[in-house]
């Protein structure tokens, strides 16, 4: 696995982009950016597993919530890939990888930094849609308070 990161500036504040992230209706909308249909199962506190699946092909990874501050930073570790919605183990593809997000506010302007370990095969694919992911959590985060349940 290869670290990549990706960066964005809103301008809104931290908290509403943090919304934007984790409230559910809002990360189907950005998160289908990257995987078409996928939903996060779980509740967000540290220690907690959580699932990210994709309700088109089944497949997804349970994650373990290493450390969160809310509206700053969340570290997941990748602690298994699944399919049939979680129901069953598949092949070590995401397994032992990192992904977090860091949100920095200054003056109105929070950066959004999201570091994850990213499979070789997917490299290609990630490097294209993850930005078009950011750039609609931009979108949903600036926008009126209606786009963020």
């Amino acid at each position: 696995m290869k670290e990549s990161i990706f960066s964005i500036e809103i301008t809104s504040s931290k908290e509403k982009v943090w919304s934007t992230l984790w409230n559910d209706a809002s990360f189907r909308d950005w998160a289908s950016m990257i995987d078409d249909g996928t939903y996060m199962k779980g509740v967000m506190e540290e220690g907690n597993e959580i699932q990210f699946i994709s309700s088109i092909n089944g497949y997804g990874v349970t994650d373990l919530i290493e450390k969160l501050i809310y509206n700053e930073f969340v570290l997941f570790r990748h602690s298994a890939d699944t399919f049939e919605d979680g129901k069953q183990i598949r092949k070590n593809e995401w397994t032992g990888g990192f992904e977090s997000y860091s949100l920095i506010e200054e003056n109105g302007i929070t950066t959004l930094i999201v570091k994850t370990d990213v499979p070789s095969e997917q490299e290609e694919t990630f490097n294209v849609r993850f930005p078009l992911a950011l750039e609609r959590v931009k979108a949903l985060a600036e926008g009126g308070s209606d786009n963020v349940i």
